[in-house]
């Protein structure tokens, strides 16, 4: 009987033994796991912190294309990821700001003027991607128009806006970058010359565009060189007769939001209805007036929904518009005759 017990009592212990064995054995490969995914995060994040030196200063990018510049999100939203799961444990923040210390000390050795990257940088890490992009002057025009698209590979999901969250941050980047080359060449022509790449780049998606425009145009800094700039893109804008589609492609709303904001494109919007007006006829098969000329055509209802907004919104421009309009009515004969003048049928609408 002792010997049987002895077998148990030993037996027992053996299994005991081999538990704690493999206990060991699997806290210790799970040590080694973490360590290795900790490297490769570490070795992730100074790659990345180094991929945003490269966009801000060096020439490499020159040679980019838009697969590279995909990649170039996709990392910077890791590092948004890294933010986001590590920001509330200690120890590996630590770990991971002692990692930007080194790298960033190695590249304020390699790269003069080098901004240096925090942890609390990483959650705008796209942020600072693009204006590194924006702000080097070796960005070509493919890559440009690229960041510019309605498909941008930047991800700005944030709240919506009135010319929705793409076109607001994209607008936000034109003006940045319009900044930036008016502060290194004193010559328009060379910021033209952008705003035209970025324009053909945008032919078949000209309503996003219009909408980063309108964007930048309600960017909200309060100075003298955003003012500047503002005037400068108006400018451009009246060049290229590009406000016509703006008028036609972007919600009534937000031209009434332009409207507010700059006289200059008050004044512009006035002319652009003034113009649809007089491109139209009488069709007397339609019993209406119709466009003959303007693409994209613009119903006489659509063209008198325009001036009673402009009206809501601009009450002080009324008295003048109308008077306007009564001039241009008795140049056509001054007839109260519905279809003879489009200026005498356009105010008998708006004083309703």
């Amino acid at each position: 009987m002792r010997s049987v017990k002895s077998d148990k009592t030993g037996g027992g212990t053996r299994v005991k033994r081999k538990r704690r064995q493999w206990l060991s054995t699997a806290k210790r490969l799970n040590s080694e796991r973490r360590e290795r995914h900790m490297e490769a995060v570490l070795k992730n994040l100074a790659s990345t912190v180094e991929l945003l030196a490269v966009a801000a200063h060096s020439g490499v990018v020159e040679q980019w294309d838009k697969q590279t510049l995909s990649r170039a999100f996709h990392w910077a939203r890791y590092c948004e990821h890294l933010f986001s799961r590590f920001h509330n444990n200690s120890a590996v923040r630590r770990i991971m700001e002692k990692q930007l210390q080194l790298t960033n000390q190695s590249l304020q050795a390699a790269i003069p003027g080098y901004t240096e990257v925090s942890f609390s940088d990483l959650p705008r890490c796209q942020h600072h991607l693009l204006l590194g992009l924006l702000n080097n002057p070796k960005l070509p025009s493919s890559i440009m128009r690229i960041l510019f698209d309605s498909k941008s590979p930047a991800d700005t999901k944030h709240n919506p806006s009135a010319v929705g969250a793409d076109a607001e941050v994209q607008g936000v980047m034109l003006m940045e970058k319009l900044g930036a080359l008016m502060s290194q060449s004193s010559e328009a022509c060379r910021t033209e010359h952008f705003l035209d790449s970025v324009l053909q780049g945008c032919e078949r998606a000209a309503e996003h565009f219009c909408r980063v425009i309108a964007a930048a145009l309600l960017t909200t800094e309060n100075s003298a060189a955003q003012t500047a700039l503002q005037d400068f893109l108006m400018d451009w804008l009246q060049k290229k007769h590009m406000l016509k589609h703006m008028c036609s492609a972007l919600p009534t709303a937000l031209l009434m939001d332009l409207a507010k904001e700059h006289l200059k494109f008050r004044d512009a919007y006035y002319d652009v209805l003034k113009k649809w007006a007089s491109d139209m006829e009488y069709s007397i098969s339609e019993g209406e007036w119709v466009q003959t000329s303007t693409n994209p055509t613009v119903s006489f209802q659509k063209l008198t929904e325009h001036f009673q907004a402009l009206f809501e919104t601009c009450p002080s421009l009324r008295d003048d518009v109308e008077k306007e309009l009564n001039a241009l009515k008795i140049s056509d004969g001054d007839f109260d005759v519905r279809g003879l003048s489009v200026w005498g049928d356009l105010l008998s609408v708006l004083n309703r």
